[in-house]
């Protein structure tokens, strides 16, 4: 897959003033060779190796690659604009590049959306991020903006500025992403913000129409799922508010309440599904010949007008993000997805819960690496051939 992501950036980008640093483990000749093939002899790559066998962080792999960075600036005596960062299985849009390095005028710190890839063999797992993403970085990602409110990078397609790289660094021991968390990327963005640094979510189109994004595939099996989403959790809800704390500004308040509501959901949602069922054996039992529950009173017949109401709401907005962006057919099967997804979040915030536990008896935050079988590049070519 490495192969595939690194030729296929190397293409879309044929910017001269281009540095690609791709990090690789001393332990793994397999993807290094990988990478090498796939660079063809160009120069702009710069293959990192790091000194401690893998797998470790990715935080921990993103510092080598900063200090091999610094290392080119002393030796060349030139200092880069811009620090961009990329997953393994990211295929880069075309157009980023120069976006962002005009957003850099104006901005510290820039996140560009992401769009996962609907593949067609896992519908209902990885076709779930289609919606969340369409969602979030399409509505709450743009209001985080014009609140000005802190911006959580996504580790993918976020841009930031070499001085605020070089500050935050600074203030960590010359490692500007910290190993110790599990979602380093979302707190680099929201601790940008506290050093006064700007951020910005640039969402647009080229004039094909396409939007300009980081196009991956996520996970298509549910224990992968599940497991990124436990560490999102974990580092986001549980990590985040150990280390990062909360805010006296209203609107980074509000949305530090929201980044931090995925254990809650889970057990709200746990709880919901638990009644669901509840309720169903009870209407069995009545058809039997058993007793017919209690009507609801009044009150209780309101509440659950209005939750029915916000549910056909929160439904309604999911299905037109995602019509938007993916069509139709898309569209409606993130309704019928929306179970799946509450399974996954369930599943997860209790991962989630019970690993951060773990850490009060000495247990260490562990890092659970995703493993991607697909590539959108792969896939393309292999329906094209």
């Amino acid at each position: 897959m490495i192969g595939a992501t690194v030729g296929h950036a190397l293409d879309a980008w044929p910017q001269a003033g281009l540095r690609l640093y791709v990090g690789c483990y001393r332990n793994d000749p397999a993807t290094v060779e990988a990478v090498l093939h796939a660079a063809r002899g160009d120069p702009r790559l710069r293959l990192v190796i790091h000194r401690a066998g893998g797998p470790t962080t990715k935080a921990d792999c993103l510092n080598r690659l900063y200090r091999a960075l610094g290392d080119d600036e002393r030796r060349t005596g030139e200092d880069f604009r811009m620090v961009l960062l990329h997953d393994a299985e990211d295929m880069v849009d075309p157009a980023a590049l120069g976006v962002l390095d005009a957003a850099l005028e104006e901005a510290d710190f820039i996140q560009l959306p992401v769009r996962p890839e609907p593949q067609p063999d896992s519908r209902w797992i990885a076709g779930h991020y289609c919606e969340e993403f369409a969602e979030s970085h399409a509505k709450s990602l743009v209001v985080r903006t014009a609140l000005a409110a802190g911006l959580p990078a996504a580790g993918v397609g976020c841009a930031f500025s070499r001085t605020m790289l070089g500050r935050m660094a600074l203030g960590h021991g010359g490692a500007p992403f910290s190993v110790e968390s599990l979602t380093e990327d979302y707190e680099l963005g929201l601790r940008i913000k506290m050093l006064g640094g700007r951020s910005r979510f640039l969402r647009l189109r080229g004039e094909d129409g396409l939007l300009v994004a980081t196009r991956a595939c996520f996970p298509a099996q549910l224990g992968p799922a599940v497991r990124q989403k436990t560490r999102w959790i974990h580092g986001i809800a549980f990590q985040g508010w150990d280390r990062l704390g909360w805010s006296a500004h209203p609107a980074e308040l509000w949305m530090r309440m929201r980044d931090r509501r995925g254990p809650l959901t889970a057990i709200v949602l746990a709880a919901g599904y638990l009644l669901l069922a509840v309720f169903a054996i009870l209407q069995l039992a009545a058809f039997g010949g058993f007793e017919r529950p209690l009507a609801p009173d009044p009150v209780t017949r309101t509440l659950l007008e209005i939750n029915f109401a916000s549910f056909a709401l929160r439904a309604a907005t999911r299905f037109g993000f995602t019509a938007r962006e993916y069509g139709l057919a898309e569209g409606l099967r993130a309704l019928a997805r929306i179970p799946v997804a509450n399974v996954i979040t369930i599943m997860a915030g209790r991962r989630a819960l019970f690993a951060y536990l773990g850490t009060f008896f000495g247990a260490p935050p562990r890092w659970d690496k995703t493993r991607h079988s697909a590539h959108p590049v792969l896939m393309r070519a292999g329906a094209a051939a």
